[in-house]
């Protein structure tokens, strides 16, 4: 599967078929701002997403099925991955323990 990054989401977004497809159930909901500026409320649940060998379980947010598959800061931060600013690739992010 492949998903967009995308740096102003907080969570994973993927599709109700893709949900379904994986099995996975709803564990509640949450509202959202999305691209136009208006909130939608949508079911999550949890997954476990694997990016570049890392593996992580994550929030994700099950929208409608013309919504693109999206990776966003909470779950890339999860898996120890930023993306640098200049290039857009993903590069491991430096983990702090304060």
């Amino acid at each position: 599967m492949e998903f967009i990054v995308d740096a102003g989401a907080i969570y994973a977004v993927i599709s109700k078929s893709v949900a379904e497809g994986l099995r996975l159930e709803e564990t509640g909901s949450r509202k959202f701002r999305i691209a136009n500026g208006d909130v939608m409320e949508y079911p999550v649940s949890e997954a476990y997403i694997i990016v570049n060998g890392e593996g992580v379980t994550s929030v994700v947010a099950i929208a409608d099925e013309k919504t693109s598959l999206l990776l966003g800061v909470t779950t890339l931060e999860l898996l120890g991955l930023t993306v640098d600013p200049v290039t857009g690739k993903l590069t491991p992010l430096e983990l702090m323990i304060l």
